[in-house]
Parts: structure tokens; C-alpha cells; sequence
């Protein structure tokens, strides 16, 4: 019998190899989906308690996480809100799920204004300063906007809420 050439052998190699993961995965597909004495397994159905769609909750974002109606603290994720645009004041609606995941939605705005000001830092945060008036950014937005100290920054403030601390990156100038 003749030898196989090396590149033929070792591709049939790769060839039994990859065969074998196939089939090692289609067993394991096949255990979840039937058990072990060939019944099929049916999907876990949720408990009457907890609706399918979770647990709702509504609050007011207050700059870097959604204050509940029972003062409880629900962190929001910084990138969602840098994205969203989120200022103090936003109305929010938290989605616990049924396997305990978070979901936010921002339901009705703050009144907004938008202003122009100063990147600056200080004690390991990030500032924009408008008009004498620091307000505090999330290092998702300088990160996202890849902004450095001393950049013109245009903003939103709550337009209604002259004790905001929290402002939300528009974009860089």
C-alpha cells in the first residue's frame, strides 16, 4: 500500500479531529435536550410569583445612578447613560428580569439647556466648568469622546435645577 502524502495525512488528521468535536457536541446537545432516560426535557417554565417580564421599577436618574421610590440606589451602567445622554432629573424604568438582569429605559426627559465649558480635573474626576460652575461628567463620556483637560465641551444641565452637579457630554468643540 502506498504512503499517504504528509499534507493529505495530516489533513484527514484535522478532518477525524474536527468530527470528533462535532460529535462530542451533538451528544451534549442531545443530554440537554433529552435526559438520561430518553425523555424529553421541557423548558423551565417561570414561577405564577414573578411575571415573565420581571420586576418594574421607576425612578429618577441622579447623575450616576436611578434613585427608587424607596431610596434605594439602582446603578446604572455608566456607558448607558453617557450614550443616552441621561441629566439629573430623568425619570427612569428599571426592568429586573426573571433571571435577574437589569434593564434601563429612560421614560420622560428633564427639561434640559445646553452649555459650553472647560474640561477639567480633580481628584480623580471629571469636570466641566461653565460660567464658575463645576459639574461633574462620567469618565464614560471623556473616554467615548476621548477628551483631554482644557477641551471645549458642549453640554446639558437640567434647565429647571440650579443645584445640578451631574452634567451630560454633548460632544467635544
Amino acid at each position: 500500500m502506498a504512503e499517504l502524502p504528509e499534507k493529505q495525512l495530516k489533513r484527514l488528521k484535522n478532518l477525524l479531529h474536527e468530527a470528533e468535536v462535532n460529535l462530542a457536541t451533538a451528544r451534549e446537545l442531545l443530554s440537554s435536550v433529552v435526559g438520561e432516560d430518553g425523555q424529553v426535557v421541557l423548558p423551565r417554565v417561570t414561577s405564577p410569583a414573578v411575571p415573565a417580564e420581571g420586576k418594574v421599577i421607576e425612578g429618577i436618574f441622579d447623575g450616576q445612578v436611578m434613585v427608587g421610590p424607596d431610596g434605594k440606589n439602582y446603578p446604572v451602567p455608566a456607558n448607558y447613560a453617557s450614550k443616552s445622554k441621561l441629566v439629573e432629573g430623568d425619570i427612569m424604568k428599571l426592568t429586573i428580569t426573571a433571571d435577574g438582569g437589569f434593564v434601563y429605559k429612560q421614560i420622560s426627559p428633564a427639561p434640559r439647556k445646553q452649555v459650553v465649558g472647560t474640561l477639567t480635573s480633580h481628584d480623580g474626576m471629571y469636570y466641566v466648568e461653565v460660567n464658575g460652575k463645576e459639574y461633574r461628567i462620567l469618565l464614560a463620556s471623556v473616554t467615548f469622546f476621548r477628551l483631554k483637560e482644557g477641551d471645549q465641551v458642549s453640554v446639558s444641565v437640567p434647565s429647571d435645577d440650579e443645584d445640578a452637579s451631574w452634567a451630560a457630554v454633548e460632544a467635544p468643540l
